[in-house]
């Protein structure tokens, strides 16, 4: 069989905002929804991407809030970041 007529597999995107504690994995891609936050989408775009959550960086979810779950302490390469869900649901992770 030729590898191109082979079918491929790909690794389910889902928010990073709907991971359960110990999740292990990587950043495909940033998608700000207008619902997900207060900030203007390419305000929270921006933020995101200066605490180092840009594409291909691992992500591992440490912890999270007592209740509601919220908010989550997540390892970002080698930096621990606080993040509220809603706004962990802009990061589509694999």
């Amino acid at each position: 069989m030729d590898p191109a007529d082979r079918p491929t597999r790909k690794s389910p995107r889902f928010p990073l905002g709907s991971a359960e504690r110990g999740f292990c994995g990587r950043i495909q891609t940033i998608e700000v929804a207008s619902e997900v936050s207060d900030l203007p989408g390419e305000e929270l775009e921006r933020r995101l991407i200066e605490l180092g959550f840009t594409e291909g960086a691992y992500v591992e979810i440490l912890h999270e809030g007592i209740f509601g779950r919220d908010p989550i302490a997540v390892r970002v390469n080698d930096a621990t970041v606080a993040l509220r869900r809603r706004e962990a649901m802009a990061i589509i992770v694999t």
